[in-house]
Parts: C-alpha cells; structure tokens; sequence
C-alpha cells in the first residue's frame, strides 16, 4: 500500500529540516571561530551566519551531505584564537590553519573529531599544552604543531593512534621525553628538536617521562 502523500511530505521536510538543522549547528561552529579571529585582509568575508549551510563559503570544503570536511585557512593573515566549538565539526577531516598568528591554547575538544586526518597548526602563536584528548584521534595521519610556544609533555595518548605518519612538534618549549613506541618509532628526531628542556628518546622503563617538566 503506497504511503499517503502526506506522510510523503511530513517525511521529506523533516529530513531538509535535520539537514539544516545540521548545517546551521556547523555554521554556527564556524561562525564563533570567525567572531574569535581578526581578519585583515577579509577572507572569511563570505562567512555569512544566515546560510542554510556553510558550504558556500569560501576556504570551507564540504561533502555530499553538506557536512564540512574542510576547513582550509592556512597563511591568511589570521590573528585570535581558536574555539571550543570545532569539536562540533564531526566529519571534519583537514583543519588547516598553519602560517597565521593565532594565540591561546589548542582546545581539548579537538579530540572530538573523529574523522580528522590532518592538524596543522604550525607556524602560529599557539601556547599551552597538547591536549591529551587527541589521543582519541584514530583517523589522524599528519599532526604538525612546529613552530608555536608550547608546554608541557608530548601525551603519551598519541602513541596509540596507529594512523599517524607525520607528527612534527620541533621549535616548541616542551619537556619530557621524546616517546619511542607505536608511530613515534618511525618520526625522525629532528622533528623534536629546538625544544631546550625536551630529552632525547625515552628509555622504557628506565626513565619518568616527565623529566625536566618541573
């Protein structure tokens, strides 16, 4: 028996209507990020907050779905600081933001994007720590973090994501030790250096990987 047309209708506008829903949670994500950063030379210009989606704004990259898959900000003349709410960009594969002035720390809601590929951060002003949550990164292949004013320990968390290939933390003021398992057997050493009160590679068992973070 065929569905009253109706039912037809109710079902497809409340499936547009998710869609937006949807859509406006991830501009609105976006949005909070451009209020956060200064932007001389206008490049989140098209960034307009009453789009259904944010899929036709510009350096933004989305799927099939019209979800973002990419935000692609690199070397834009940025200043700020980044925001919790891109932890609710849930497909979000590449996060470029590299080569800008952004300041403040690396929110911990970042290890909410489970489908991220890429993290590229380098080249900022970026300080804190490195948030232990994004060990929960499984999908993560590149972590480039060189070149920033970053604190603390290398987490022991990333040693379990299996995925990563590239992680560069070099020019950095990180302490520690450098960890030798999973991926990290395979990332030369020179992607650690310039970090004064970083050790070389952790002797297992041996040593607290904690060394120098007093």
């Amino acid at each position: 028996m065929a569905a009253p047309t109706w039912f037809c209708l109710c079902l497809t506008l409340t499936l547009v209507l998710v869609s937006e829903v949807r859509g406006n949670s991830e501009g609105d994500a976006l949005y909070t990020l451009r209020r956060s950063l200064s932007d001389p030379d206008n490049v989140l210009q098209s960034w307009d907050p009453t789009l259904v989606n944010p899929c036709t704004w510009f350096h933004i990259t989305c799927n099939q779905d019209n979800r973002v898959t990419r935000v692609d900000l690199g070397n834009s003349n940025l200043s700020g600081h980044l925001v919790p709410e891109l932890g609710k960009l849930e497909h979000l594969q590449y996060l470029e933001l590299y080569k800008n002035n952004i300041q403040g720390t690396i929110p911990a809601e970042l290890g909410n994007l489970k489908s991220l590929i890429s993290l590229d951060l380098y080249n900022n002003n970026i300080s804190g720590t490195i948030p232990r949550s994004l060990g929960k990164l499984k999908s993560l292949v590149f972590l480039r973090l060189n070149n920033n004013r970053l604190t603390g320990q290398i987490p022991r968390e990333l040693v379990g994501i299996s995925n990563l290939k590239v992680v560069d933390v070099s020019s950095n003021d990180l302490c520690g030790t450098i960890p030798t398992s999973g991926p990290f057997e395979h990332i030369p050493l020179n992607n650690f250096e310039n970090n004064p009160r970083l050790e070389g590679p952790e002797l297992l068992g041996l040593a607290s990987y904690d060394t120098n973070c007093s």
